[in-house]
């Protein structure tokens, strides 16, 4: 497992997020324990007992995990459905709180994933700008940059979809717009949550090359992927998770060949 060391070193090599002995823990409330009661008589139960929620259920999602990611890095995590990937980054991002441990960040990490919240009623262009203020764009940035960002997507390949609501896209369009708005910035930290899992390949392709692009200017960039191409033509480092435990970091080529390994035993 990767040890956490002192936040220190050359500029370009500098460390941007610190995962320290990290569990995360959801507590999921059994639905024997509220059953035939309201939502709000329930709630107030489970504050009144000190003895802990009968029927509540604990969910050990992350367990103890640790690592160092620097500038310039391009991260992959894999693992098998429900290994905590997606988990892990939530609580780096700052949207899920840690049971113990810490997690330190250089910068504001940006978590880009395929359930990225845009408006559904606005439409695509609509979308591009507030989705660029939202990330601290100029509206002279959001506006010159407007075009490329819709190009990029996609979306207008089979009709003027940018003018329309976003309710009338299919959810692959929808993913890709969302990759397209979040990658037209620069980031300090970049969280992206199987958004290469949507699109053609011609879309993927420069979905992968953009990543690239962000590494090269100095940010760090973390990939979630169920694709094993995506993450090795993307990524030079990869962590494993497995059940919510590290179980292997190191390079992209040697990580791989272990978890294809493991996922091929059962077949």
């Amino acid at each position: 497992m990767a040890e956490t060391p002192q936040v220190q070193g050359r500029e370009h090599n500098a460390p941007t997020v610190i995962v320290d002995a990290v569990d995360i823990v959801y507590r999921v409330q059994g639905a024997g324990a509220t059953a035939g009661r309201g939502a709000a008589t329930a709630a107030l139960g489970r504050i009144l007992r000190r003895g802990g929620t009968p029927g509540a259920r604990t969910v050990h999602a992350v367990r103890n995990v640790s690592f160092t990611a620097r500038k310039g890095e391009a991260i992959g995590l894999i693992g098998t459905n429900g290994s905590g990937k997606s988990t892990l980054l939530k609580a780096v991002a700052g949207l899920l709180p840690v049971e113990r441990g810490r997690i330190f960040t250089d910068g504001q990490p940006s978590l880009l994933g395929v359930n990225a919240a845009l408006m559904n009623d606005l439409t695509g262009e609509r979308n591009v700008h507030l989705g660029g203020l939202a990330m601290g764009m100029s509206r002279e940035q959001v506006k010159e940059r407007c075009q490329e960002i819709v190009d990029f997507s996609g979306i207008n390949e089979k009709g003027d979809f940018s003018t329309l609501p976003m309710r009338t896209y299919s959810s692959g369009m929808a993913a890709r717009l969302r990759f397209s708005i979040g990658s037209a910035k620069d980031h300090d930290v970049l969280l992206i949550d199987e958004a290469l899992a949507t699109g053609d390949r011609s879309f993927q392709k420069r979905s992968e090359a953009r990543i690239r692009e962000l590494r090269e200017r100095a940010g760090t960039v973390f990939l979630v992927s169920h694709n094993n191409k995506s993450i090795r033509d993307t990524c030079d480092r990869v962590l494993w998770l497995e059940r919510g435990e590290l179980r292997m970091d190191g390079p992209t080529a040697d990580v791989l060949k272990e978890y294809e390994r493991y996922t091929n035993q059962d077949r």
